[in-house]
């Protein structure tokens, strides 16, 4: 699920600090930040986040376990806006403002 927090009150950092979030690493202009459901840190809420012009455009799935690795990568996660990613957008709007989804 994609969405774009436009003129954002404060830096990425402290929005999503904020919301719950650990920053976790900034690569090539792309930040990651997670919220973990979980003591073993799975489930969990993932972000990578970008600057777009005057706003911030994040990327917010959920992970519900740890990648597999084999001959091949499998990841687990979900990225369509339903159930608890359609609950943690709510939760994220009320503490960080208004934004616009992008399906």
């Amino acid at each position: 699920m994609k969405l774009i927090i436009e003129n954002p009150s404060d830096n990425v950092v402290t929005l999503f600090r904020r919301a719950g979030y650990v920053f976790q690493r900034e690569e090539a202009g792309e930040m990651s930040f997670a919220r973990p459901l979980g003591r073993s840190g799975y489930p969990r809420f993932h972000c990578y986040t970008k600057s777009r012009g005057v706003g911030i455009e994040c990327s917010i799935h959920l992970d519900q376990k740890r990648e597999t690795y084999g001959r091949a990568t499998r990841h687990h996660g979900e990225y369509e806006e339903k159930g608890a990613l359609a609950e943690e957008l709510l939760r994220i709007e009320s503490v960080i403002g208004m934004f616009t989804r992008i399906a």
